[in-house]
């Protein structure tokens, strides 16, 4: 009986510091995707204001397009970044956050237009992007 005890004891022991590395490589884990994740917020973040600035340079419904456009690339990047590090929740979010944004690209392009055309353009954009 002390041998299988002994064994036992020697057994636990020897898995110990397994235990204890695998808990650490999980930690480490957990730390790169932290880590990958706020590099990619930074990015999304430097990106949005290039594409801002370069949406300065133009005028009227043209800029307004530039700046939707901008929004929904920012909106897109921030949702990949925390879908990666979230999950699938996250995922599916994003994908939501993205229509919205389509549509309000779309929109924008149809204030470009008026009377019926516009009001064509808004229904089309509104069947296309489920609104």
């Amino acid at each position: 009986m002390k041998l299988i005890q002994a064994t036992l004891l020697g057994a636990s022991l020897f898995a110990l510091p397994f235990v204890s590395h695998a808990a650490d490589l999980q930690d480490a884990a957990e730390k790169r995707a932290e880590a990958h994740h706020d590099a990619a917020m930074e990015k999304a973040e430097a990106d949005y204001k290039m594409a801002k600035e370069q949406c300065r340079g133009m005028e009227g419904n043209a800029r307004d397009v530039c700046m939707k456009k901008a929004e929904a690339d920012y909106t897109t990047a921030k949702g990949d970044a925390k879908a990666t590090y979230k999950g699938d929740k996250a995922r599916a979010k994003t994908v939501e956050d993205r229509a919205e944004a389509e549509y309000k690209i779309a929109k924008a392009r149809c204030d470009a237009l008026s009377g019926s055309a516009k009001d064509q353009c808004v229904a089309e954009a509104k069947v296309k992007y489920h609104q």
